[in-house]
């Protein structure tokens, strides 16, 4: 992948206008009260999402009503036989209904709109062993709580990892810092765990510009999330962030990027 064409994939998960970092708005615990690592979600997951609202509905095929000429009995209206139905009539969950498991064979597809379909997965189990190894790699050295352990996998030169859309030249553990709330990249460190804890996609697969990237959310319809759903992207934004969120179009929190041969792409917030 050229720079150009990384710096383009990134960005355009930006606004044209570009987004600087800012210091997160909310969080969950990294940690449970014995302060062991909570464990992460493993194997891959079906996460099928409900259709967009605002789907033209269906209409019965009923002729319409007939003026009655002044002075006449009005005609009740007569009943019209349903249709057969075509083939088998599928429906999508509701939004109460839990995120069903399907094992480690593959991941469902999840209608996302007028975008493709797209596979949504947890853990590492479909991750090339370079992408497998670096996002372990990234989660140890979060954990830490010191924001230097990353600078080991940030790439430099012509092709360097973006961790800002308005100041690319400027070493990345300082701008981490800098758009950190506690000023020493410890709350950066948090997000970046939770980020690559959270649901998958790989996009362009099998093409030149072939990457992973974390959150899924970056490519769904957040207005069509179901409850369970929420409940993972609220472990990374709050619920006035969501509704923002959905409001911009568009989600607009951390997200990672991860090349197949294991490079460390980007780290980046904004639309």
């Amino acid at each position: 992948m050229t720079s150009f064409q990384r710096a383009l994939l990134a960005f355009s998960l930006l606004a044209s206008n570009g987004v600087a970092a800012a210091p997160a708005l909310a969080l969950s615990q990294i940690t449970g009260e014995d302060g062991n690592v909570l464990p992460g979600r493993e194997g891959i997951v079906a996460v099928p999402l409900p259709p967009v609202p605002g789907e033209p509905a269906a209409t019965d095929g009923a002729p319409p009503a007939q003026p009655q000429a002044p002075g006449s009995t009005p005609t009740p209206p007569q009943a019209q036989p349903p249709e057969p139905a075509s083939g088998p009539i599928e429906t999508a969950p509701g939004d109460d209904e839990a995120v069903p498991e399907t094992g480690d064979e593959g991941a469902q597809r999840a209608p996302t709109g007028d975008l493709p379909p797209i596979e949504i997965a947890y853990g590492d189990q479909d991750l090339p062993q370079p992408v497998r190894d670096l996002r372990a790699k990234l989660m140890e050295a979060a954990r830490t709580g010191d924001i230097e352990k990353l600078k080991p996998y940030f790439e430099t030169g012509a092709d360097p990892t973006i961790v800002s859309a308005t100041q690319p030249d400027q070493d990345p553990v300082v701008t981490l810092k800098e758009a950190s709330g506690d000023g020493e990249g410890v709350e950066l460190l948090a997000i970046l765990y939770e980020t690559l804890q959270a649901g998958h996609v790989r996009l362009d697969p099998g093409g030149e510009n072939e990457i992973y990237v974390w959150p899924y959310f970056t490519q769904v319809d957040l207005g069509a999330l179901t409850k369970p759903q929420l409940v993972e992207l609220f472990e990374l934004v709050t619920a006035g962030d969501y509704q923002r969120m959905v409001a911009n179009g568009s989600y607009d929190f951390y997200r990672v990027g991860i090349s197949p041969e294991g490079r460390f792409e980007f780290f980046v917030d904004g639309d």
